[in-house]
């Protein structure tokens, strides 16, 4: 039963996420080069006369923008891109989905914005931005975004997962686990039992559901993270949106859970001087701050542990490109150590994707049991 539990927060927690996920990305806008054959015969006169090279639109290679590459990798986008070939972009398009107060609602492909350099139905794409050629209109976009469609993944690989291991338990009861149910069991006893009871206590079970979704959903968008290609590669956990949900619903849980003891420790802080709770609240303001910058800090530590991690590995990636550039030999030799300290940060990743997602449960669960537990007097302790 408890697993059932489990499967319906995955999928309940995971809509949430979804719809929640606000946030759009901001991509770094591509220089424009004005064709030569647009430029009339005495301007190209006075630029020849001044010195200056006229040069044709396709004749111009544009340098690599090693902070443009970064940017593009680790932000949300309007499609998925998986690679260049042939000068060209590889990839599929993703829906777009917009409600106009004055067209209603608004659903086609996002290949109608060729890549930013077309617009559709009186839209138009810059910097992965939808905006309206109206500016007196007053519209919402709840389009389906890489990072949408990575949580979308996770959610298949969850629930897969997960009632693989239900109907595991249903068909062998209290056998030894087999198959997925022995590499899921050890993840599932290690939250309950290193984190849940330890820092929530008698009433552990009643948040276990919901720190296993914490971990589980963390973790397994991390892994994907990592994957260079498809269906990996979004960078959903170092969305801060993504982050924010999280940390909101840890801190709604918190407080719709506490008790008189949480609330009293917090506008009546025990053992305190009353010259530091009255006149002036000094210290109940201190501790109402306390609670409220909790999600704060679930939100930021992951989005920039998350994120660091990918922009390390691009930019060693980068130098390669930057390097080969001003010389094919020195970037050969360049990308040799590139790649190695690319490979080293990736299996360096593999634990980060573990471990963040475990300090993110571990910090819910303390939450909650700070939430639920109950002080005793003082001259109970005396006995």
């Amino acid at each position: 039963m408890r697993l059932i539990v489990q499967k319906f927060l995955i999928g309940l927690f995971s809509i949430l996420l979804i719809n929640n996920s606000v946030v759009k990305a901001q991509h770094e806008t591509q220089p424009v080069v004005v064709p030569a054959n647009e430029i009339n015969e005495a301007e190209v006169m006075e630029a020849q006369n001044a010195g200056a090279d006229i040069v044709n639109h396709d004749d111009v290679k544009k340098k690599f923008n090693a902070g443009e590459m970064i940017v593009e990798h680790i932000t949300d986008a309007h499609d998925w891109h998986i690679c260049d070939y042939a000068g060209k972009p590889i990839g599929f398009p993703l829906p777009i989905i917009i409600y106009s107060t004055t067209k209603g609602m608004q659903l086609f492909s996002s290949a109608r914005f060729e890549h930013g350099h077309a617009s559709y139905e009186g839209y138009s794409l810059a910097k992965q931005k939808i905006v309206s050629q109206d500016a007196n209109e007053t519209f919402y976009d709840v389009s389906i975004t890489k990072n949408v469609m990575a949580i979308f993944i996770s959610i298949a690989v969850l629930l897969v997962v997960f009632l693989s291991t239900a109907r595991a338990y249903t068909r062998r009861p209290n056998q030894a686990p087999k198959g997925i149910q022995s590499v899921v069991e050890p993840f599932i006893i290690f939250v309950r039992d290193e984190i849940a009871k330890p820092n929530i206590g008698p009433k552990y079970e009643r948040y276990l559901p919901i720190l296993l979704t914490i971990f589980f959903f963390i973790w397994v968008n991390n892994l994907l993270g990592i994957i260079p290609i498809f269906p990996g590669g979004a960078n959903v956990t170092g969305n801060i949106a993504v982050t924010l949900v999280l940390a909101l619903i840890v801190f709604f849980i918190t407080t719709l859970s506490a008790n008189k003891d949480y609330w009293m420790h917090i506008f009546n802080t025990p053992g305190v001087p009353w010259w530091l709770k009255f006149p002036v609240p000094l210290m109940p303001v201190v501790e109402l701050m306390g609670a409220l910058t909790k999600p704060v800090v679930l939100t930021l530590r992951l989005f920039a542990n998350i994120t660091a991690g990918h922009i390390i590995v691009l930019a060693f990636i980068g130098l390669i490109f930057i390097f080969g550039e001003s010389n094919v030999g020195v970037g050969l030799g360049v990308s040799i150590a590139s790649v190695a300290f690319a490979v080293f940060m990736d299996v360096m990743e593999l634990l980060v994707a573990f471990l963040q997602a475990y300090v993110f449960t571990l910090l819910s669960a303390i939450y909650f049991g700070s939430a639920v537990e109950e002080h005793h007097h003082a001259e109970e302790h005396a006995h």
